[in-house]
């Protein structure tokens, strides 16, 4: 990675043409401002600059934007999945080839540190190729022997459907969510969130400058509770592929009632990292602090709790003391900062508001708990020590660099512990003692979980939570089961009695 110098002067000559022409909605394959002519914009949360101004999309926009994704629907459904395999490919390719705008850019409108960002374009890419892949295979099916009919199923493309992405990492979970849906063979209405629009406009143009028809991915600016609503109860949308708050994804399930919108749901999570006194103690210090001070711990799989036990919390909490008053924060282009500024304002201050609550709840703020810096929206990574799993900074997600230690005696107790939370997303277990490990893992209430390692992510597996923490899995074959129905055929292999009524 280049120098902080060379990282800027980059950045500004992609940004450039945002400066200018700002970011428009990109409708039926061609970019357009918002019906109602309004615009907002976006500001950077390093400095609190404006990069552009965005269209302001809304009702209007979005009923043209469903309009162009029904028309293009068959055409795509119907395109050969090899043809589809290509054009999937080719954006890779072209991903690939403008990994390092995309890593800029996210980097400045998002505040993530370079050295996460980075990767971010390559994950992308490896999501493209990995359902570009299984595109071939998506609509295989599997032949059912009965007496008297061979059973034949199929999947089809449900058609066109609404894709909202969050603010953390947003082009990697764009791809994440829109590669399985092109796979399939539907087409999409995107709306990115308002406070990061900007690798969403170029990840749109990407696929079209591979190939991608026109109308087939559909790119719709603006806020939740006017584009996004006017999405969610859109009669053409057929489902909603959401990640974000649980609040949130409830309200979308409620605005999708009345059409009966299928729902795919990533929400969030208060995730433990539960540490036993026959662990691995410095890879379970390793992977804790990298789970929630990594991204600016804005992510849904942080490990937002870690409960040790407590023959080893000494020891273990004085390590990580050490260690988070040592992270580095700093600007994101830097190639040493190790967390970045927090996305926006309003986020900022919902987060430091928990150092408040902490000292209110009687936890003991043993590191950070402070603004970094007086420009930009910098927080120092902090640590909550001495607080037992009924404070509201156990049981709320913060969604920042923000970890709360809490002690447990005994296996029975960390698990009581883990579970006693609205959520269940992720889980992290370290221990060597394997028959523990299959004991907890098999009682954690958690979607995913991993032992003795951080989330290591795997394509083919399934991705999601449980209880507040959302709806449905991605990745594999889970996506397709999202963004696909199944289609059953029976063909009579004779002539069977049928009953005879009024003969």
């Amino acid at each position: 990675m280049s120098d902080l110098t060379t990282n800027i002067e980059t950045l500004n000559s992609h940004l450039a043409r945002f400066r200018t022409d700002g970011i428009l909605n990109l409708i039926g394959g061609e970019s357009r401002p918002a019906a109602s002519g309004a615009t907002f914009e976006t500001s950077s949360p390093v400095d609190e600059s404006v990069i552009c101004p965005v269209a302001k999309g809304g009702a209007e926009d979005i009923d043209a934007a469903a309009a162009a994704a029904k028309a293009a629907f068959p055409a795509w459904r119907d395109m050969p999945a090899l043809e589809r395999k290509k054009i999937l490919n080719r954006i890779a390719d072209l991903i690939v080839e403008r990994a390092e705008e995309i890593a800029l850019c996210e980097c400045w409108d998002t505040g993530q540190a370079l050295r996460f960002m980075s990767k971010a374009a390559l994950r992308g890419a490896e999501n493209f190729r990995f359902f570009a892949d299984k595109a071939t295979s998506a609509r295989d099916g599997q032949q059912l022997q009965s007496p008297t009919l061979m059973n034949v199923t199929t999947r089809v493309p449900i058609g066109p459907v609404g894709v909202i992405t969050p603010w953390n990492t947003p082009f990697m979970l764009s791809t994440w969510k829109i590669a399985p849906a092109l796979a399939a063979g539907c087409t999409v209405v995107h709306k990115p969130a308002e406070f990061s629009p900007l690798t969403a406009r170029i990840l749109a143009e990407i696929a079209h400058e591979a190939g991608l028809p026109a109308g087939v991915w559909n790119l719709v600016n603006g806020f939740g509770e006017d584009a996004g609503k006017a999405l969610t109860e859109h009669p053409d949308i057929k489902a909603i592929a959401f990640v974000g708050e649980s609040k949130t994804g409830s309200m979308i399930m409620k605005q999708g009632a009345d059409t009966l919108k299928r729902v795919h749901f990533e929400l969030g999570g208060k995730n433990p990292v539960v540490v036993f006194d026959d662990a691995d103690l410095d890879r379970a210090l390793d992977a804790a602090i990298f789970m929630i001070y990594s991204l600016n711990g804005e992510r849904c799989t942080s490990s937002s709790r870690l409960l040790v036990q407590e023959s080893i919390a000494d020891e273990f909490e004085a390590k990580l003391i050490e260690r988070v008053n040592n992270i580095k924060v700093g600007h994101p282009l830097d190639p040493a900062t190790e967390v970045g500024p927090l996305i926006h304002k309003v986020h900022f201050d919902k987060v430091t508001s928990y150092f408040e609550t902490a000292k209110q709840d009687g936890a003991t703020i043993a590191a950070g708990g402070t603004r970094a810096g007086d420009q930009g929206w910098f927080v120092r990574p902090t640590l909550f020590t001495n607080a037992t799993n009924d404070m509201t900074i156990a049981q709320e997600e913060i969604f920042g660099p923000v970890l709360t230690a809490i002690r447990f005696k005994d296996e029975d107790e960390a698990l009581s512990l883990a579970n006693d939370t609205q959520y269940g997303l992720t889980g992290y277990v370290w221990t060597n003692d394997l028959t523990r490990a299959l004991r907890f893992t098999n009682a954690l209430e958690a979607g995913m979980i991993w032992v003795n390692s951080e989330n290591v992510r795997h394509l083919p597996t399934p991705f999601g939570g449980v209880k507040a923490s959302g709806i449905g899995r991605d990745g594999g074959d889970w996506s397709f089961e999202f963004y696909m129905e199944q289609k059953h055929i029976g063909f009579a292999l004779g002539h069977h009695k049928i009953p005879r009524l009024g003969a």
